[in-house]
């Protein structure tokens, strides 16, 4: 089977967004892979923690795992900073990546937009994640599409690497959702929804109770058009809604639209509410199950145990081809 890896950044309440561009496809890889999920703490300290949140995050974010479906049993879930190997490769790919490339990176440019310095660490994090990936011979890679840019370094080091040193890195593929991957911040459909947007509104966290969702929902921005059209350019928040009413629902875009010609916007929503309760409360309710329970640290450590074994092997063979060592 071909092994996946990814991994979710414990800061905060995991939103509608993430699950549908990146946990979703964790629970459905895992019937015909070989899957590795990480929750990424050390990618979560770019920027300052408060440690006794991070800790309680760190559990959230596993809880979560769980909750959507992520199991055990067929899946290694583990913490990041439990397996050395990620900073030890980080380190062996830093020295062979170049700041040109890294200063163009997307999200490091947004980051530090208007700022004299910014921390090395946001800097390097594109190399960490590199690091995460190639760590475990990683073929797949499930993630957002806004996480692309970032598969395309990790497999540029990785080809770089392996032009100098054969074989020693596997070349990682991302899998993208198609349909519903970028889903929207609810009262502005032209960026994305975020865990760290002020208004609670703008977002879905799995967490959220039905009447949270019911009012996120119904106070959504639309158009004065009236019509449940799929058109981003000029309906991006109904088009917002239907790709989360159809991702959640399994029912086409297209679909959706034939069954509410001729229906407003009102009653839409009212359903979306129902469809969008109907998905998030057995995870809410898992998650409340596990969340505090010896199970979740015992599934972690022995998680952390298996990933290590992988990373150990992996470290050694990188070591010896770069000359590193006895």
């Amino acid at each position: 089977m071909k092994r996946v890896f990814s991994g979710v950044q414990p800061t905060g309440n995991i939103h509608l967004g993430n699950y549908l561009g990146a946990l979703k496809q964790f629970v459905e890889l895992q019937e015909d892979h070989e899957c590795i999920y990480c929750i990424v703490d050390m990618h979560a300290i770019t920027v300052p923690q408060d440690p006794k949140v991070l800790k309680e995050h760190i559990l959230d974010v596993a809880a979560l795992y769980l909750a959507v479906g992520v199991d055990p049993e067929k899946s290694i879930v583990f913490v990041q900073s439990d397996v050395p190997g990620h900073a030890e490769l980080s380190w062996i790919l830093t020295c062979n990546s170049y700041t040109g490339e890294l200063s163009r990176m997307t999200q490091f440019k947004d980051k530090s937009k208007n700022k004299e310095s910014a921390p090395a660490g946001l800097f390097t994090y594109p190399i960490l994640m590199a690091a995460d990936i190639l760590l475990y011979d990683t073929d797949v890679v499930p993630v957002g599409n806004d996480q692309k840019q970032h598969i395309e370094l990790c497999r540029d080091l990785a080809i770089r690497v392996n032009g100098k040193y054969p074989d020693t890195f596997v070349i990682p593929d991302g899998r993208f959702l198609k349909e519903g991957a970028r889903i929207m911040a609810l009262d502005d459909p032209s960026k994305k929804m975020s865990k760290s947007a002020e208004n609670i509104h703008s977002r879905i966290s799995l967490l959220d109770d039905p009447a949270k969702i019911k009012k996120s929902i119904m106070k959504a921005t639309t158009d004065s058009e009236g019509v449940i059209r799929f058109d981003t350019e000029n309906k991006p928040g109904i088009s917002n809604l239907l790709n989360i009413y159809s991702v959640l629902s399994g029912i086409s875009i297209a679909d959706l639209e034939k069954k509410y010609e001729g229906k407003g916007y009102g009653d839409f929503k009212k359903d979306l509410v129902e469809v969008t309760v109907k998905a998030l409360t057995p995870i809410r309710e898992r998650f409340e199950e596990i969340r505090n329970s010896e199970e979740l640290i015992r599934i972690l450590r022995e998680g952390a145990g298996k990933a290590d074994a992988i990373a150990k092997k992996t470290i050694e063979r990188v070591k010896g081809n770069f000359g590193l060592g006895l």
